[in-house]
């Protein structure tokens, strides 16, 4: 599959990140906790330099838990703090708060001297498309201040979210970068929904998917579906999962595209298990 998906907005968000960095004493990078790598931006680490900055594992209820502890090892290890969260449980906001004033003290104090006391702490939200940024915003302000949708691309622009407290927050939207030289990290965004379902070959992804869920445990597919994979192909497991899901069309045939579009959705939102695609030792 060819998976490229850059938008002329996307070329701002950059410029307008760069731009803005010098506003905030924070960054707060959202990435997907089922695929810490493969939704990290590579330029990241060159736009933010040495500005604090804490990474967010978002979704952190969707992936599995034994990878979840995996990660945050290695993002320590790699130096750099992170937290766990689920914005729909509301898990894990309360440690971002504790980090964030643990993170900028030194500047806190710096300004403090300087008579200047009481500035709220701002903090950047930056991060690859439909990560979850906006739902983290609305679940750490308790409010509906940015917009959210199940869609990558919601947020178009920047827009400034005070935090109960003294915490502002900077959004921006979703930034991806121009070439995926990794198919798998291609593969894995649009497995997770990061890239848009209109660009790509549903059907293909799918088998790509089933494929690499087997892969994981042949168990994720016959628990969920009560079938037998055996040595079934991906394609043949789809026919039949369709079967029972009663996604028949005129002549019996099984309606191929509504099936995966059944397995897709059923993996983004979690019900065919807690699932990581990757681990560090996997990552080049």
């Amino acid at each position: 599959m060819n998976i490229n998906w850059y938008p002329g907005h996307m070329k701002k968000t950059k410029e307008s990140i760069k731009k803005n960095l010098s506003l905030v004493d924070i960054v707060y990078e959202i990435i997907d906790a089922r695929i810490p790598y493969s939704s990290q931006n590579p330029d990241i680490n060159n736009i933010v330099g040495e500005k604090p900055r804490l990474i967010v594992l978002n979704k952190s209820d969707l992936a599995d838990q034994k990878a979840n502890t995996i990660w945050q090892n290695y993002f320590k290890e790699s130096g750099l703090h992170s937290v766990l969260v689920d914005c729909i449980n509301n898990r894990g906001l309360d440690d971002v708060i504790q980090l964030t004033y643990s993170l900028t003290e030194k500047k806190r104090l710096a300004l403090g001297a300087k008579g200047i006391k009481n500035r709220p702490v701002r903090a950047m939200i930056i991060g690859i498309p439909n990560v979850g940024k906006s739902t983290f915003i609305n679940s750490l302000s308790k409010r509906k201040g940015a917009k959210v949708g199940n869609k990558p691309g919601v947020t178009k622009t920047n827009q400034w979210i005070k935090i109960k407290g003294n915490l502002e927050l900077l959004d921006t939207p979703g930034i991806l970068w121009p070439k995926f030289d990794d198919k798998n990290v291609g593969l894995n965004l649009a497995f997770t929904g990061a890239i848009k379902d209109e660009l790509l070959d549903i059907e293909t992804l799918t088998i790509k998917l089933v494929d690499r869920l087997n892969s994981i445990s042949d168990k994720l597919i016959e628990r969920r579906y009560n079938i037998t994979v055996g040595d079934k192909s991906p394609y043949e497991i789809i026919l039949e999962i369709g079967k029972k899901r009663g996604c028949i069309i005129k002549g019996g045939e099984v309606d191929f595209i509504k099936a995966c579009n059944i397995i897709l959705d059923e993996f983004r939102k979690g019900i065919i298990g807690r699932i990581t695609l990757e681990l560090p030792d996997q990552i080049k």
